[in-house]
């Protein structure tokens, strides 16, 4: 029950959708790809249009799906960006159960609805996750920004079509392809273990302008291994942005700590 907790906490802050999942097509591994001088500035559009924040503040009413089981939550996202993403989950009547704490180089979880405690090093979520996942690609998923640290390679591929772009690339033994809209924001994204298991894919919808950002207020994830299967939804009714931001996160005495 822990586990399912643990991984429920790490899930939260997004949503899923019924669309038809559609498995990565897979750049050639031969050899890399060299990208032609207008591809590479169709690439660097797309990281022009990410989102550039200092903090990042959102709740969302989420329904989290896991093992046929379904439950209603609210969730409190707080970024500080490259230094720490932060979610409260409170559940009907307004009760905190959980708290989560993530970090470049951490992450903690707080039950409090079963008074436990748990702290690991950042690559804790690997047991979840491929190992080419980190704190930055975390973040640019749940602000729905194209990954600068994916597009850091050479296997990349880009293709237009009538009303979208189509990036498709291999980075950590981790394939990817986003789906790019008219406004150069994804409204797709799929990541996949190359020759793995895991995979997670995410959607992104009803963009509109916040404060200056193009921000989704509906997303979407789901989340798919050997022994994993969650999809999550998410509905924003309040975000803002460059506001100061409190993450507070103590742990008294009480609760128990899970190793």
């Amino acid at each position: 029950m822990w586990n399912k907790f643990i991984v429920l906490s790490l899930v939260v802050c997004v949503f899923v959708s019924c669309k038809t999942r559609q498995r990565v097509n897979l750049p050639s591994t031969e050899k890399p790809n060299e990208l032609s001088t207008a591809h590479s500035a169709v690439i660097k559009t797309f990281e022009l249009n990410n989102l550039d924040f200092h903090t990042f503040s959102g709740r969302a009413k989420t329904k989290i799906e896991m093992n046929k089981q379904t439950q209603d939550v609210t969730v409190n996202v707080r970024v500080q960006r490259d230094k720490a993403i932060w979610f409260s989950v409170t559940a009907i009547l307004g009760v905190e159960v959980a708290r989560v704490l993530i970090t470049p180089d951490s992450v903690k979880i707080l039950n409090k609805l079963q008074g436990e405690y748990l702290a690991k090093p950042f690559d804790y979520i690997y047991h979840y996750t491929n190992n080419g996942v980190t704190f930055s690609t975390l973040q640019d998923l749940f602000l729905a920004n194209v990954s600068s640290n994916l597009l850091r390679t050479d296997n990349v591929q880009v293709a237009s079509a009538t009303d979208e772009f189509i990036l498709v690339g291999i980075k950590d033994q981790l394939s990817y392809q986003y789906r790019i809209n008219k406004e150069n924001r994804p409204f797709n994204f799929m990541l996949q273990e190359v020759g793995g298991t895991q995979n997670l894919e995410a959607f992104y919808a009803d963009y509109s302008k916040i404060s200056g950002y193009n921000f989704p207020q509906n997303m979407a994830l789901d989340i798919r291994g050997e022994n994993i299967a969650i999809k999550a939804q998410l509905s924003y009714n309040k975000v803002s942005f460059n506001e100061a931001v409190d993450m507070p996160f103590s742990v008294s005495a009480r609760y128990k700590v899970i190793n």
